[in-house]
């Protein structure tokens, strides 16, 4: 009754305020939707966003432990190989805005029912693939479909958890990226030797398409829309008339460049290491499923331990920019451990030296915190989707070069040496492009 007398009273008292009355009345329309959500509700939706995070970065990586067999059926040598592994982020980097576009708009029941269904399409489809035109097209579809999970999950957790609450289910939606990398390159080469490449896409591409019954069993048909960066009733702008801009700034530039240099390290472990192992050192296909999990394991434990880490030693006293950016460093620096991973002889220390590169992963804790500090009050998303877009570039350039450099010296060394060298170089725009980790101010010079 309450409610119902405000959205009565406020137009009269308020003729000239009209779009304040408006955001009230939605966020009234808010709070309604949101408490029609049983939180048993909401965390199954959450479940389900990690299981959709689970099969996004399973499909993106069946690509890199069927590669041998692909490249030897198909004929075509390292130079394509690193086209194919590229092909994905061509579409996948170009898509970031235009679907951080749809997500604030259209229906997201059905929006991201509509891009599972043409990932999971696409990585059925490959294994009818019998060309490399028509395996570049598929993963070109597959980048397409798998770019709502990001803007999308980010999106439906600000809609369903009040900004104090969403720490905990952004975590774990998140954390079935790095799960999938570690369970899907022995789940993936167990599927090839059991029904080869072919079958192993057919098999994994439908099987993710039954997600889709649970999904639109729990999602709501609609939910509020809102900003989650501003209190609904403070943000008197009509929806309508906001400019979606971002300000360019030397520490947005700083954040990005240091970004590049980390995707394109990860992204060369996302991409070419299964391959190495099976090329280079002759493992078994299973084997080398087994033993690329491994840093990806000690991927999924950086990235929490890195940031706890850093949160600890700030709470103490200790300055917020230098703990953050010595931790980066640190964590930069164990990469050059994938120099001598690709020179020793001896397979189980190899392996190790991958996983200890691996220590990469401390850093991602931190690295995803420098936005939210230095962007202009409004624009944390815009500038996430900046440094996403930008890291994503790395996952276009890594596969490709890497790709020439073995195809051109005849040996992985050279391209494995070359991502540790382009990490490293990430360590110089931190320091000394951005700058201090503190609130953006109109007044900066």
């Amino acid at each position: 009754m309450r409610f119902l007398l405000i959205e009565c009273i406020l137009p009269r008292r308020l003729p000239r305020r009209k779009s304040i009355a408006s955001i009230d009345s939605t966020r009234v329309g808010l709070v309604a939707t949101a408490g029609a959500i049983s939180n048993s509700r909401r965390w199954l939706i959450i479940a389900l966003l990690f299981t959709a995070s689970f099969i996004n970065y399973v499909d993106r990586g069946t690509i890199s432990v069927a590669l041998p067999l692909i490249a030897h059926d198909l004929h075509f040598g390292p130079e394509l190989k690193g086209v194919l592994l590229s092909a994905f982020f061509w579409s996948y980097a170009l898509m970031q805005v235009p679907i951080g576009w749809a997500v604030d708009r259209l229906n997201l029941r059905y929006l991201y029912t509509a891009m599972f269904f043409i990932w999971s399409a696409s990585q059925g489809l490959t294994g009818l693939a019998a060309s490399l035109g028509m395996l570049i097209v598929f993963r070109v579809a597959l980048g397409v479909g798998e770019s709502i999970y990001l803007p999308g999950g980010v999106q439906i957790v600000s809609t369903l958890f009040e900004g104090k609450d969403r720490g905990l289910p952004t975590g774990l939606f998140n954390c079935g990226i790095t799960a999938g990398m570690a369970a899907g390159a022995p789940l993936t080469a167990l599927l090839i030797v059991g029904y080869g490449w072919r079958r192993m896409f057919l098999i994994v591409g439908a099987a993710a398409l039954l997600w889709l019954v649970p999904w639109l069993a729990a999602f709501p048909s609609r939910l509020p829309q809102h900003d989650s960066g501003m209190p609904a009733l403070l943000d008197a702008t009509p929806r309508r008339a906001r400019k979606y801009v971002v300000t360019l700034d030397r520490n947005l530039l700083g954040i990005c460049l240091g970004n590049f240099s980390e995707a394109y390290f990860f992204y060369l472990f996302v991409t070419w290491l299964p391959d190495y192992l099976i090329t280079e050192r002759h493992m078994r296909l299973l084997s080398a499923g087994f033993y690329a999990a491994l840093p990806f394991v000690v991927f999924t434990v950086g990235m929490p331990l890195g940031g706890w880490l850093a949160d600890s030693l700030i709470r103490v006293g200790w300055n917020e920019t230098i703990v953050r950016k010595t931790i980066v460093t640190i964590a930069f620096l164990s990469g050059l451990l994938l120099i001598p991973a690709t020179r020793v002889h001896n397979q189980v220390i190899a392996i190790w030296l991958f996983a200890g590169a691996a220590l990469v992963g401390l850093s991602l804790g931190n690295i995803f915190v420098f936005p939210q500090c230095c962007a202009p009050k409004g624009e944390t998303g815009v500038w996430a989707g900046c440094q996403n877009f930008v890291g994503n570039l790395g996952g276009v350039v890594a596969p490709i070069a890497t790709g020439f450099l073995i195809a051109h010296t005849g040996s992985y060394s050279a391209g494995f040496t070359l991502g540790a060298l382009v990490l490293v170089a990430g360590i110089v725009p931190y320091w000394l492009i951005l700058g201090e980790l503190r609130p953006y101010s109109q007044s900066r010079p």
